[in-house]
């Protein structure tokens, strides 16, 4: 389905405090609430990078929902930028 024109696909940098609070998981939640494939990880520096593929509306749905985050998390910076659609299924979490 990448063809679809209301397809799109964006790398996600969430930034700020973004481990260690269930982000992850909870990122998978949202994603599986909005239809979007992708994933989730933890990155070195501390933040969070995400693919997300779906739909323009559940794109921006899941991108607002990164300003805030799980609970306990602290968010201080989402940038994120369109890029080419992985062969992709489902979402998942990776280390």
């Amino acid at each position: 389905m990448s063809g679809d024109a209301d397809r799109r696909c964006v790398s996600v940098r969430i930034a700020g405090h973004v481990q260690g609070v269930g982000f992850r998981a909870w990122t998978a939640r949202q994603a599986d609430g909005l239809g979007l494939e992708g994933w989730v990880g933890n990155q070195q520096d501390g933040s969070v990078h995400a693919m997300i593929v779906g739909s323009d509306q559940a794109v921006a749905a899941m991108l607002e929902a990164f300003m805030h985050g799980p609970d306990f998390a602290t968010v201080t910076d989402v940038m994120w930028h369109q890029t080419d659609e992985p062969d992709l299924s489902g979402f998942r979490i990776v280390s």
